[in-house]
Protein backbone atom coordinates (compact mmCIF):
# COMPACT_ATOMS: atom_id res chain seq x y z
CA UNK A 1 0.00 0.00 0.00
CA UNK A 2 1.16 3.39 -1.16
CA UNK A 3 -0.04 7.03 -0.43
CA UNK A 4 -0.34 7.62 -3.72
CA UNK A 5 -2.76 4.98 -3.51
CA UNK A 6 -4.31 6.12 -0.45
CA UNK A 7 -4.41 9.82 -2.02
CA UNK A 8 -6.63 8.45 -5.09
CA UNK A 9 -8.96 6.84 -3.18
CA UNK A 10 -9.44 10.01 -1.36
CA UNK A 11 -10.79 12.18 -4.60
CA UNK A 12 -14.14 11.11 -3.99
CA UNK A 13 -13.97 12.53 -0.46
CA UNK A 14 -11.80 15.64 -1.49
CA UNK A 15 -14.52 16.61 -4.53
CA UNK A 16 -17.34 16.40 -2.69
CA UNK A 17 -15.47 18.33 -0.18
CA UNK A 18 -14.69 21.28 -2.78
CA UNK A 19 -18.34 20.96 -3.91
CA UNK A 20 -19.48 21.73 -0.27
CA UNK A 21 -17.36 24.80 -0.24
CA UNK A 22 -17.01 28.53 -1.93
CA UNK A 23 -20.52 28.49 -3.51
CA UNK A 24 -20.99 32.26 -3.14
CA UNK A 25 -17.90 33.01 -4.75
CA UNK A 26 -18.68 30.68 -7.21
CA UNK A 27 -21.93 32.05 -7.82
CA UNK A 28 -20.08 35.92 -7.69
CA UNK A 29 -17.15 34.76 -10.37
CA UNK A 30 -19.96 33.17 -12.80
CA UNK A 31 -21.56 36.82 -12.51
CA UNK A 32 -18.63 39.05 -13.43
CA UNK A 33 -18.05 36.82 -16.59
CA UNK A 34 -21.49 37.07 -17.83
CA UNK A 35 -22.00 40.30 -16.72
CA UNK A 36 -18.65 41.52 -18.46
CA UNK A 37 -17.01 38.69 -20.72
CA UNK A 38 -13.70 38.90 -21.16
CA UNK A 39 -12.85 38.84 -24.94
CA UNK A 40 -9.30 36.77 -24.51
CA UNK A 41 -8.64 33.75 -22.08
CA UNK A 42 -5.48 32.04 -20.87
CA UNK A 43 -4.37 29.04 -19.06
CA UNK A 44 -1.20 29.07 -16.74
CA UNK A 45 0.00 25.34 -15.38
CA UNK A 46 2.69 23.32 -15.89
CA UNK A 47 2.94 19.52 -15.35
CA UNK A 48 -0.40 17.88 -14.41
CA UNK A 49 -2.10 20.83 -13.53
CA UNK A 50 -1.27 22.13 -17.26
CA UNK A 51 -3.71 18.79 -17.92
CA UNK A 52 -6.26 19.73 -16.11
CA UNK A 53 -6.13 23.22 -17.43
CA UNK A 54 -6.41 21.47 -21.02
CA UNK A 55 -10.05 20.25 -19.62
CA UNK A 56 -11.32 23.11 -19.06
CA UNK A 57 -10.12 25.26 -21.99
CA UNK A 58 -11.57 22.48 -23.89
CA UNK A 59 -15.23 22.58 -21.56
CA UNK A 60 -15.17 26.53 -22.41
CA UNK A 61 -14.22 26.42 -26.26
CA UNK A 62 -17.08 23.54 -26.94
CA UNK A 63 -19.68 24.91 -24.04
CA UNK A 64 -19.18 28.99 -24.69
CA UNK A 65 -17.42 29.26 -28.01
CA UNK A 66 -14.63 30.87 -26.66
CA UNK A 67 -11.01 30.34 -27.73
CA UNK A 68 -8.85 29.68 -24.89
CA UNK A 69 -5.10 29.93 -25.27
CA UNK A 70 -2.35 28.19 -23.02
CA UNK A 71 0.07 30.65 -21.61
CA UNK A 72 3.73 29.12 -22.79
CA UNK A 73 6.56 29.21 -20.58
CA UNK A 74 9.10 32.15 -19.69
CA UNK A 75 7.20 35.01 -21.51
CA UNK A 76 7.39 37.21 -18.65
CA UNK A 77 9.31 35.42 -16.51
CA UNK A 78 12.46 35.52 -18.78
CA UNK A 79 11.37 37.05 -22.22
CA UNK A 80 9.89 39.67 -19.93
CA UNK A 81 7.13 40.31 -23.03
CA UNK A 82 4.71 43.01 -22.51
CA UNK A 83 1.24 40.87 -23.18
CA UNK A 84 -1.87 43.35 -23.72
CA UNK A 85 -4.19 42.47 -20.83
CA UNK A 86 -7.34 44.98 -22.01
CA UNK A 87 -10.27 42.01 -22.02
CA UNK A 88 -7.99 39.28 -21.12
CA UNK A 89 -8.99 36.70 -18.45
CA UNK A 90 -6.09 34.22 -16.67
CA UNK A 91 -6.58 30.94 -15.26
CA UNK A 92 -4.04 29.24 -13.41
CA UNK A 93 -4.06 25.75 -12.34
CA UNK A 94 -1.52 24.96 -9.66
CA UNK A 95 -1.32 22.69 -6.75
CA UNK A 96 1.34 24.15 -4.56
CA UNK A 97 1.33 27.76 -5.92
CA UNK A 98 4.66 28.16 -5.58
CA UNK A 99 5.98 28.19 -8.99
CA UNK A 100 7.43 31.67 -10.53
CA UNK A 101 6.56 30.56 -13.94
CA UNK A 102 2.45 30.92 -12.80
CA UNK A 103 3.13 33.81 -10.05
CA UNK A 104 4.48 36.12 -12.67
CA UNK A 105 2.22 36.31 -15.04
CA UNK A 106 -0.29 36.20 -12.63
CA UNK A 107 0.86 39.13 -10.97
CA UNK A 108 1.93 40.80 -14.43
CA UNK A 109 -1.65 40.08 -15.67
CA UNK A 110 -3.41 41.56 -12.88
CA UNK A 111 -1.37 44.71 -12.12
CA UNK A 112 -1.96 45.48 -15.87
CA UNK A 113 -6.21 45.22 -15.36
CA UNK A 114 -6.59 41.72 -16.69
CA UNK A 115 -9.09 39.36 -14.74
CA UNK A 116 -6.78 37.14 -13.17
CA UNK A 117 -8.07 33.70 -11.29
CA UNK A 118 -6.44 30.55 -9.63
CA UNK A 119 -7.69 26.98 -8.47
CA UNK A 120 -4.89 26.34 -6.36
CA UNK A 121 -4.44 23.51 -3.45
CA UNK A 122 -2.16 26.00 -1.01
CA UNK A 123 -4.31 29.18 -0.63
CA UNK A 124 -2.09 31.10 1.59
CA UNK A 125 0.74 30.48 -1.70
CA UNK A 126 2.32 33.16 -3.49
CA UNK A 127 -0.10 32.23 -6.70
CA UNK A 128 -3.24 32.20 -4.34
CA UNK A 129 -1.85 35.72 -3.10
CA UNK A 130 -1.14 37.18 -6.86
CA UNK A 131 -4.17 36.40 -7.85
CA UNK A 132 -7.89 38.48 -7.55
CA UNK A 133 -10.37 35.43 -7.69
CA UNK A 134 -8.95 32.47 -5.71
CA UNK A 135 -10.79 28.89 -5.54
CA UNK A 136 -9.03 26.62 -3.46
CA UNK A 137 -8.81 23.03 -4.34
CA UNK A 138 -9.77 21.50 -0.93
CA UNK A 139 -8.16 18.00 -1.85
CA UNK A 140 -6.17 18.34 1.27
CA UNK A 141 -2.80 17.73 2.19
CA UNK A 142 -0.46 15.49 -1.10
CA UNK A 143 2.29 14.04 -0.01
CA UNK A 144 3.08 11.58 -2.40
CA UNK A 145 5.39 12.81 -5.28
CA UNK A 146 2.66 11.44 -7.69
CA UNK A 147 -0.50 14.36 -7.91
CA UNK A 148 -3.65 12.11 -8.11
CA UNK A 149 -6.80 14.02 -5.75
CA UNK A 150 -5.16 17.51 -6.38
CA UNK A 151 -5.50 16.94 -9.97
CA UNK A 152 -8.76 15.13 -10.17
CA UNK A 153 -10.29 18.11 -7.71
CA UNK A 154 -9.01 20.58 -10.42
CA UNK A 155 -10.51 18.89 -13.22
CA UNK A 156 -13.80 19.43 -10.94
CA UNK A 157 -12.55 23.45 -10.47
CA UNK A 158 -12.63 23.72 -14.68
CA UNK A 159 -15.93 22.28 -14.76
CA UNK A 160 -17.17 24.52 -12.14
CA UNK A 161 -16.07 27.26 -13.91
CA UNK A 162 -18.13 26.39 -16.73
CA UNK A 163 -20.69 25.92 -14.93
CA UNK A 164 -21.09 29.09 -12.79
CA UNK A 165 -19.88 30.69 -16.05
CA UNK A 166 -22.96 28.85 -18.15
CA UNK A 167 -25.43 29.27 -14.98
CA UNK A 168 -26.20 25.83 -15.97
CA UNK A 169 -28.54 23.33 -13.74
CA UNK A 170 -27.94 20.25 -15.54
CA UNK A 171 -24.16 20.31 -15.39
CA UNK A 172 -24.38 21.49 -11.47
CA UNK A 173 -26.81 19.00 -10.73
CA UNK A 174 -24.07 16.21 -12.66
CA UNK A 175 -21.07 17.53 -10.45
CA UNK A 176 -22.97 17.20 -7.33
CA UNK A 177 -23.70 13.44 -8.01
CA UNK A 178 -20.45 13.25 -9.63
CA UNK A 179 -18.71 11.83 -5.73
CA UNK A 180 -20.89 8.63 -6.11
CA UNK A 181 -19.81 7.77 -9.29
CA UNK A 182 -16.27 8.12 -9.05
CA UNK A 183 -16.60 5.99 -6.14
CA UNK A 184 -17.77 3.16 -8.14
CA UNK A 185 -14.67 4.47 -11.08
CA UNK A 186 -12.57 3.85 -7.91
CA UNK A 187 -13.16 0.14 -7.46
CA UNK A 188 -13.23 -0.50 -11.15
CA UNK A 189 -11.30 -4.12 -12.25
CA UNK A 190 -8.38 -2.75 -14.54
CA UNK A 191 -6.19 -5.44 -14.19
CA UNK A 192 -5.71 -6.95 -17.49
CA UNK A 193 -3.58 -3.99 -17.90
CA UNK A 194 -0.91 -5.21 -16.00
CA UNK A 195 -0.16 -8.15 -17.72
CA UNK A 196 0.29 -6.10 -21.05
CA UNK A 197 1.94 -3.76 -19.31
CA UNK A 198 4.33 -5.44 -16.98
CA UNK A 199 7.18 -5.82 -19.16
CA UNK A 200 6.35 -2.82 -21.78
CA UNK A 201 9.36 -0.31 -21.87
CA UNK A 202 7.40 2.56 -24.25
CA UNK A 203 3.70 3.36 -24.85
CA UNK A 204 1.04 5.41 -26.85
CA UNK A 205 -1.80 6.59 -25.11
CA UNK A 206 -4.52 8.07 -26.84
CA UNK A 207 -7.57 10.21 -25.99
CA UNK A 208 -9.20 12.35 -28.22
CA UNK A 209 -11.19 15.80 -26.93
CA UNK A 210 -12.60 15.65 -23.37
CA UNK A 211 -10.64 12.71 -23.10
CA UNK A 212 -7.52 13.91 -24.35
CA UNK A 213 -6.21 15.59 -21.31
CA UNK A 214 -6.75 12.23 -19.24
CA UNK A 215 -4.59 10.59 -21.68
CA UNK A 216 -1.86 13.29 -21.16
CA UNK A 217 -1.85 12.68 -17.03
CA UNK A 218 -1.82 8.99 -17.29
CA UNK A 219 1.36 9.26 -20.19
CA UNK A 220 2.63 11.35 -17.15
CA UNK A 221 2.11 8.99 -14.67
CA UNK A 222 3.61 6.30 -16.76
CA UNK A 223 6.60 8.03 -16.86
CA UNK A 224 6.73 9.27 -13.64
CA UNK A 225 5.92 6.27 -11.46
CA UNK A 226 6.32 3.18 -13.88
CA UNK A 227 9.31 4.42 -16.32
CA UNK A 228 7.41 3.71 -19.13
CA UNK A 229 8.08 6.17 -21.87
CA UNK A 230 4.79 6.95 -22.71
CA UNK A 231 3.50 9.52 -24.97
CA UNK A 232 -0.26 10.79 -25.35
CA UNK A 233 -1.67 11.56 -28.98
CA UNK A 234 -4.90 12.37 -29.94
CA UNK A 235 -6.88 9.67 -31.91
CA UNK A 236 -6.79 11.84 -35.29
CA UNK A 237 -3.12 12.94 -34.36
CA UNK A 238 -1.45 9.27 -34.26
CA UNK A 239 -2.75 8.51 -37.58
CA UNK A 240 -0.02 10.73 -38.77
CA UNK A 241 3.77 10.07 -38.02
CA UNK A 242 3.38 8.40 -34.95
CA UNK A 243 1.55 5.32 -36.61
CA UNK A 244 4.91 4.10 -37.97
CA UNK A 245 5.63 3.26 -34.81
CA UNK A 246 3.08 0.46 -34.13
CA UNK A 247 3.73 -2.97 -34.74
CA UNK A 248 3.75 -6.19 -33.50
CA UNK A 249 3.14 -6.18 -29.93
CA UNK A 250 3.25 -2.46 -29.59
CA UNK A 251 1.16 -1.35 -26.10
CA UNK A 252 -1.56 1.42 -26.25
CA UNK A 253 -4.19 2.54 -24.11
CA UNK A 254 -6.62 4.10 -25.59
CA UNK A 255 -9.52 6.14 -23.16
CA UNK A 256 -12.62 6.30 -25.65
CA UNK A 257 -15.74 7.82 -22.75
CA UNK A 258 -18.95 8.90 -24.35
CA UNK A 259 -19.04 11.80 -26.45
CA UNK A 260 -18.65 12.71 -29.99
CA UNK A 261 -15.22 11.06 -30.24
CA UNK A 262 -15.68 7.28 -28.95
CA UNK A 263 -17.08 6.10 -31.75
CA UNK A 264 -13.63 6.87 -33.84
CA UNK A 265 -11.70 5.90 -30.65
CA UNK A 266 -13.09 2.64 -30.98
CA UNK A 267 -12.72 2.29 -34.51
CA UNK A 268 -8.80 3.07 -34.13
CA UNK A 269 -8.65 0.10 -31.23
CA UNK A 270 -10.32 -1.88 -33.49
CA UNK A 271 -7.59 -1.41 -36.51
CA UNK A 272 -4.40 -1.54 -34.35
CA UNK A 273 -5.82 -4.65 -33.00
CA UNK A 274 -5.43 -5.66 -36.91
CA UNK A 275 -2.08 -4.48 -36.82
CA UNK A 276 -0.98 -7.07 -34.09
CA UNK A 277 -0.87 -4.36 -31.29
CA UNK A 278 -1.44 -5.23 -27.94
CA UNK A 279 -4.71 -2.66 -27.02
CA UNK A 280 -6.18 -2.01 -23.78
CA UNK A 281 -9.56 -0.21 -24.68
CA UNK A 282 -10.82 1.73 -21.87
CA UNK A 283 -14.77 2.21 -22.75
CA UNK A 284 -17.97 1.81 -21.06
CA UNK A 285 -19.87 -1.27 -20.95
CA UNK A 286 -21.32 -2.84 -23.92
CA UNK A 287 -18.34 -1.09 -25.98
CA UNK A 288 -16.81 -3.97 -28.12
CA UNK A 289 -13.56 -5.75 -26.94
CA UNK A 290 -13.71 -3.37 -24.47
CA UNK A 291 -11.24 -4.74 -21.64
CA UNK A 292 -11.08 -1.88 -19.34
CA UNK A 293 -14.38 -0.65 -17.64
CA UNK A 294 -14.95 2.97 -17.86
CA UNK A 295 -17.70 4.24 -15.06
CA UNK A 296 -20.26 6.78 -16.51
CA UNK A 297 -20.93 9.80 -14.58
CA UNK A 298 -23.89 12.07 -14.91
CA UNK A 299 -23.18 13.66 -18.17
CA UNK A 300 -20.01 12.93 -20.86
CA UNK A 301 -18.81 16.10 -20.14
CA UNK A 302 -17.71 14.36 -16.93
CA UNK A 303 -16.82 10.96 -17.62
CA UNK A 304 -12.96 11.63 -18.04
CA UNK A 305 -12.75 12.28 -14.37
CA UNK A 306 -14.39 9.14 -13.62
CA UNK A 307 -11.42 7.96 -16.35
CA UNK A 308 -8.58 8.78 -14.60
CA UNK A 309 -9.80 7.74 -10.72
CA UNK A 310 -10.20 3.93 -11.99
CA UNK A 311 -6.79 4.55 -13.63
CA UNK A 312 -4.71 5.57 -10.99
CA UNK A 313 -5.26 2.45 -8.80
CA UNK A 314 -4.82 0.91 -11.68
CA UNK A 315 -0.77 2.57 -12.64
CA UNK A 316 0.12 2.41 -8.75
CA UNK A 317 -0.39 -1.50 -9.18
CA UNK A 318 1.54 -1.40 -11.89
CA UNK A 319 4.80 0.23 -10.41
CA UNK A 320 4.72 -1.70 -7.80
CA UNK A 321 4.48 -4.78 -9.71
CA UNK A 322 7.99 -3.51 -11.84
CA UNK A 323 9.60 -3.06 -8.37
CA UNK A 324 9.32 1.12 -8.17
CA UNK A 325 8.07 2.78 -5.11
CA UNK A 326 5.10 5.16 -6.73
CA UNK A 327 5.30 7.63 -3.79
CA UNK A 328 9.31 8.23 -4.38
CA UNK A 329 9.77 8.33 -8.14
CA UNK A 330 13.54 8.94 -8.74
CA UNK A 331 14.91 12.28 -9.26
CA UNK A 332 11.28 13.90 -8.75
CA UNK A 333 10.62 16.54 -6.31
CA UNK A 334 6.50 17.04 -4.95
CA UNK A 335 7.14 20.59 -5.76
CA UNK A 336 8.88 22.16 -8.94
CA UNK A 337 9.81 25.93 -9.36
CA UNK A 338 10.59 26.95 -12.57
CA UNK A 339 11.20 30.37 -14.30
Amino acid sequence: MSRMLDEAREAPQAVARQLREDGERWRAFGARLRQQPPTSLLTIARGSSDHAAHYAAYLVMARLGRLVASMPMSLITLYQSEIRCEGLASFAFSQSGQSPDLVSPTQYFRQCGALTCAFVNVPDSPLGRAAQWLFPLHAGQETSVAATKSFIAQLVAGARLVTAWQDDAALAAGLQRLPQAMERACAADWSPALEVLREADRLFVIGRGLGLPVAMEAALKFKETCGIQAEAFSGAEVQHGPMRLIEEGYPLLVFAPRGPAQAGLVELAQAMRERGARVLLAAPSGIPDANLPLVDSELPELDPVCAIQSFYPMVEALARARGNDPDRPPHLHKVTKTS
